[in-house]
């Protein structure tokens, strides 16, 4: 197989990568999860500068951990490195959505339901005028 028949069929397979690097995709994830660098590097047993070289394309972690800073993260080992499948902000503004939708519907509900109010009071006073 050639290397061109190989990239063919990965183009039509896979969806396409994003433009982040892997030191912006750590960066994304650890802000999703809300960890500081701190944080993390503590959570992974390395040392801050370690995972501050990571996450600016200086080093890049290895295969162990890699897999377990993906764990932390929850995300996919395959997101970090290239950048396929969901990522942490695309979860988060799937939520977002939904408590923008619910947060519409009480205000139409609350509105329903002042107008309910008011057609019972305009027909009392029809009633008393009658």
């Amino acid at each position: 197989m050639t290397a061109s028949y190989l990239r063919d069929v990965s183009d039509t397979t896979m969806p396409e990568t994003t433009d982040y690097t892997l030191g912006e995709r750590i960066c994304r994830a650890r802000d999703a999860a809300g960890l500081s660098t701190a944080q993390l590097a503590r959570r992974l047993g390395v040392k801050s500068s370690t995972l501050q070289g990571w996450e600016s394309d200086r080093s890049e972690p290895r295969s162990n951990k890699l897999v377990l800073l993906a764990g932390v993260l929850n995300v996919s080992p395959t997101w970090l490195l290239v950048g396929r499948g969901s990522s942490p902000m695309e979860e988060d503004v799937v939520l977002t959505d939904i408590e923008n939708v619910r947060l519409s519907l009480d205000k139409v509900h609350k509105h329903a339901l002042a107008l309910t109010e008011e057609i019972e009071r305009l027909k009392l006073r029809i009633d008393e005028l009658s």
